[in-house]
């Protein structure tokens, strides 16, 4: 399949739904060779029948980013099946939200764990191998929720707050090696996220909140994501920021 990524390879965590879905499908119809990263086996297998009908490239990794070896593993697997990973999207994400008196800590732990640590586990796996191949992209997915912090959002957002500040220091890092980094961070968008929230008195506000406006699709940020990754090499696109118009 010809495209502006034709010859590239990409990696998308939490590939199963959501924004790594649709980012994965964008990135197969513009050329690129994606490895389709996520913790559902079959979830990523109907993935990847979708874009071989298609006429695309690609190949599934099952894997828990919150387990350091595992995440290595899927770099190097990557790798070995294509030679060279041009484009990292560290997707994967999970949100509970609650008051922080009384919280479930274990939410607060799966929260760091995927939204923060399993970011940077794949950043460090990929790093050597983008330097030594002279180049590369990371796209890290965060949230508006990273930007203003609210009540009820205080892990998540911090875990969102922490992705900022390590893709800033990612950049300054490691510019002169070619590897190009962008921040996505997206407003309210219709995945499957708000879904996962137990607390019954945040799950009915978030759901409340959502039908106050009319949320982006998960096709609007996957559009972010070409954007970044399709500009001329000497052009990094260092963060975006996605709102639906309506919310404030």
């Amino acid at each position: 399949m010809s495209g502006k990524l034709s010859g590239k390879v990409a990696l998308v965590t939490g590939a199963s739904s959501g924004i790594g879905e649709a980012t994965a499908l964008a990135l197969a119809a513009e050329g690129a060779s994606v490895v389709l990263v996520a913790r559902r086996a079959n979830r990523l297998e109907n993935l990847l029948q979708r874009i071989l009908e298609k006429g695309g490239a690609a190949i599934t990794i099952v894997t828990d980013v919150t387990d350091e070896l595992q995440t290595q593993n899927m770099l190097h697997q990557a790798q070995a099946k294509w030679g060279h990973v041009d484009i990292l999207v560290n997707n994967a994400g999970v949100m509970q939200l609650g008051l922080i008196d009384g919280a479930n800590t274990t939410e607060w732990r799966s929260m760091i764990d995927v939204n923060f640590l399993g970011l940077t586990y794949a950043t460090h796996a990929a790093l050597p191998i983008m330097k030594a191949q002279g180049g590369g992209h990371i796209v890290n997915i965060s949230s508006t929720a990273g930007l203003e912090a609210n009540v009820i959002t205080a892990v998540y957002s911090a875990t969102k707050f922490a992705v900022g500040a390590f893709t800033e220091v990612l950049r300054k890092e490691n510019h002169s090696h070619k590897i190009r980094v962008t921040l996505i961070e997206p407003g309210a968008v219709a995945t499957e996220l708000g879904a996962q929230v137990t607390d019954p008195n945040a799950k009915a506000w978030a759901e409340e909140w959502m039908k106050s406006k009319t949320p982006l699709a998960s096709e609007d940020i996957a559009a972010a994501i070409i954007y970044a990754v399709t500009q001329p090499p000497h052009v990094n696109v260092n963060e975006i920021v996605v709102r639906p118009i309506d919310q404030q």
